[in-house]
């Protein structure tokens, strides 16, 4: 259909329309869109050498983070790498930066200011990098869940255990509800010290990673767990549903572990006898279940490390890391290959590219702050109390 024939069927494109489009933000959210200042044609044969130059010029004022999932024109440039809580960290323990220039998404970008001084400023090269899960549950929704588990009766019994990928809100709901935030590393010791403060838990917004840890790790049932649907009137749960259930999982999940089936893990052997398979546990359940290994980012990498020279590996998480680690080590003997046939990369992560990294670093080299990332003192105050809480699980 054409914009005429629109325009005379009088046709109003949604907010979410807009959204998409590029023509709308929306500041609640992790989708931003606005990126402005002209970027540097992707093609300009000094791209690389610019972006050098003027993280020369910044010194010690700028410290670059390049997540794991970041392409590699642009992790060339970080200072270091790793997955988001360690980067937020890493952030942290750099008080001498001005600048942060966060190669990753805004959830992220969001836990480093949190984290960091007053004195320093979070920066993220495109606003519109954002998370498709985090995005998926937002403090209204949340709010309503928890009307819902007031009206059950259970709210005083409830803990609250907000995965680090979600949003500054999310984590600041979780701080004020007495929970806790996890990694994909910690999750189990999350849960154990939620148990021992309540008799049931909210896990947000990854409903695998909370499944997984507490069916894999807890030795709970799959019966033990319900899925709250935001997009259903009371989540899509009886109030008997919610007082029955032990793990109260949020429908969320990670567009890129959740492409993952048990197709790809038995066309995988089937392809390579022998071959050991690592997922992330952000996969679905029956994926996890069907691997021989499960762990977070880290642990992938700390694996592959170890791996005995000749060993074959299928790899589940995002394609940039699994392409990474297959050139590091190919002179090894070790083969590594991606656990599904299709590419899939995480899209919003590859926005950061490298024309918005030299975009960003030319800005601030010439004194202009660009896309910072400042999260309100009440949300900060709140949410770095669930991550406090975090830091010192036993």
């Amino acid at each position: 259909m054409t914009t005429a024939q629109t325009q005379e069927l009088d046709v109003q494109p949604t907010p979410l329309a807009l959204l998409l489009l590029g023509r709308e933000a929306d500041p609640r959210s992790e989708r931003g869109v606005e990126c402005p200042g002209d970027l540097p044609s992707a093609s300009d044969p000094d791209l690389v050498a610019r972006a050098r130059a003027a993280k020369e010029k910044l010194g010690d004022k700028v410290f670059v983070l390049g997540h794991h999932y970041q392409r590699d024109e642009v992790i060339q440039f970080a200072d270091v790498t790793g997955d988001s809580f360690k980067l937020a960290r890493d952030a942290a323990a750099r008080p001498g930066a001005e600048y942060i220039v966060f190669c990753g998404v805004h959830f992220m970008a969001e836990s480093a200011d949190i984290l960091t001084s007053d004195d320093q400023k979070v920066v993220l090269p495109d606003l519109a990098a954002g998370c498709s899960m985090a995005d998926m549950a937002t403090a209204e929704q949340v709010a309503e869940c928890w009307d819902a588990l007031t009206e059950a009766g259970i709210a005083e019994q409830v803990v609250p255990v907000s995965y680090m990928n979600s949003s500054a809100d999310i984590k600041a709901f979780t701080g004020k509800h007495g929970g806790t935030i996890c990694t994909s590393s910690n999750a189990e010791r999350a849960l154990n010290w939620a148990f021992e403060q309540g008799e049931k838990v909210l896990f947000l917004p990854d409903q695998h990673l909370g499944r997984n840890t507490a069916v894999r790790d807890l030795g709970m049932s799959l019966e033990d767990c319900v899925v709250y649907n935001p997009h259903r009137p009371n989540g899509g749960l009886t109030a008997e549903e919610l007082r029955a259930a032990k793990m109260i999982l949020w429908r969320g999940h990670c567009s890129v572990h959740g492409r993952f089936s048990l197709d790809s893990v038995n066309d995988v052997r089937e392809r390579i006898p022998g071959v050991n398979v690592l997922v992330h546990p952000e996969c679905k359940h029956e994926v996890v279940a069907a691997a021989d290994y499960v762990g977070s980012t880290e642990y992938i990498i700390k694996a592959l490390e170890a791996a005995p020279a000749g060993s074959k590996w299928a790899i589940g998480t995002e394609l940039n890391l699994v392409r990474r680690l297959a050139n590091r080590f190919a002179a090894e003997d070790k083969e590594i290959v991606f656990l599904d046939k299709t590419v899939c990369f995480c899209s919003t992560m590859n926005r950061i590219d490298l024309p918005h990294l030299v975009w960003t670093l030319e800005s601030l080299a010439e004194g202009t702050l660009v896309n910072r990332i400042e999260v309100d003192k009440e949300t900060e105050a709140f949410a770095k109390l669930a991550l406090e809480r975090m830091l010192a699980l036993p």
